[in-house]
């Protein structure tokens, strides 16, 4: 069963017993979402000339969703119903149910979280980097280094390129990561930048933490061709966190083991000397989800579905597909808990601490092979 499935499952059992218990004698129950509820722009939505916004379409959708009492959202989302008085075939939408699913666990968790999630109230232009604009699309995406984000950005390039590109895997990695390729919503005014917070579609996408540390570790610190990181970082980590370094270890920072670099995380000096990188900072510091509300909150889980949905909200879906690539080289749920293995319990304490808002955010479970204080 595909894992985005499994979420709406999970997560709408509660829903589907109220409506039930609330609805029951009721054959077909229409269950189009009032979107706009948890839309603090309200209706006020604008389009682009001759067609329909991504945001309109994900609050608006041009079809309504039936659920039926007598079945649950997964079964009804399979199921097309027929709406005899308009004529027309109607179904329910998982894929909408789920986002909205998405949507509120950020807001409950950043409620829930207030003091720490608020800490600063005031974005700043620095705080907006990662967010790519889409002009012609309107489009909005906050981009997390080791979640697609080369493939992300190379498609933005294809949206924002007005013809340049046409194929994203035509386009080099190292030429999407430019930062002069793409326009981010710093380079705005202010009242440009309130502007499009409001009317474009934000999305950002988002992965199990653990893993995407991992993923990080092993990009920037166990391939030969990071010089760069392991002198800016690499020979920092060595000489703070290991003991009778050698003289070539200190200088070439090229062998830091996953240990000390967990070391290095949660060293309180660490991020008092100067921010995360963006590779392992927090998506909750990235993209501040508790100040932006994020219209779409896709996962590395179901990448392929979430990127497609969003492609098909901008109208691009009928031409315009998310790459996919062979997985061999990805970093598996399997391979995190090999890494964590050598990790003592008090340091896997003080580093779940540090990406607990991430966890909870985006509603991820407590790694299994954690061993907690």
């Amino acid at each position: 069963m595909k894992p985005a499935l499994l979420e709406v499952m999970r997560m709408n059992r509660i829903c589907r017993m109220v409506l039930v218990t609330c609805l029951g004698s009721f054959a077909l129950v229409i269950f189009y979402f009032q979107i706009i509820r948890r839309n603090p722009f309200g209706m006020d939505i604008c389009c682009r000339k001759g067609s329909r916004s991504p945001l309109q379409e994900l609050y608006n959708p041009t079809q309504r969703f039936i659920y039926s009492s007598t079945q649950s959202p997964e079964m009804a989302s399979q199921m097309p119903v027929e709406d005899h008085k308009h004529g027309l075939k109607l179904e329910l939408s998982s894929t909408a149910i789920l986002h909205q699913i998405r949507r509120d666990q950020v807001t409950d968790t950043c409620r829930a979280n207030s003091l720490s999630s608020r800490k600063r109230r005031v974005l700043t232009p620095n705080d907006l980097k990662h967010l790519v604009v889409d002009e012609d699309h309107e489009l909005i995406y906050c981009y997390v280094p080791k979640v697609a984000c080369t493939n992300w950005k190379r498609v933005m390039m294809v949206l924002t390129g007005r013809g340049k590109y046409s194929d994203p895997m035509e386009i080099p990695a190292n030429e999407a990561h430019v930062s002069s390729n793409l326009k981010t919503l710093n380079q705005y005014s202010i009242p440009e930048i309130n502007h499009r917070l409001k009317n474009y579609m934000k999305f950002l996408f988002v992965r199990e933490p653990f893993e995407r540390l991992v993923s990080a570790y092993r990009n920037k610190f166990t391939q030969k061709y990071n010089t760069s990181f392991h002198k800016r970082y690499g020979t920092k980590i060595v000489k703070r966190q290991r003991k009778n370094a050698t003289q070539e270890a200190l200088h070439k920072g090229d062998d830091v083991k996953f240990e000390e670099f967990v070391a290095y995380l949660i060293d309180p000096y660490t991020q008092k000397e100067e921010p995360f990188n963006e590779h392992w900072q927090t998506v909750f510091s990235l993209c501040h989800p508790c100040h932006i509300h994020y219209d779409l909150i896709g996962k590395y889980e179901t990448l392929e579905e979430d990127s497609n949905y969003v492609l098909q909200l901008a109208g691009v879906g009928s031409y315009l597909k998310f790459p996919t690539y062979a997985k061999s080289t990805r970093t598996t749920d399997e391979m995190t808990t090999e890494f964590f293995q050598n990790i003592s319990s008090e340091h896997q304490t003080q580093l779940y601490e540090v990406y607990k808002l991430d966890f909870l955010m985006f509603n991820y479970s407590m790694p299994s092979y954690l061993k907690l204080e």
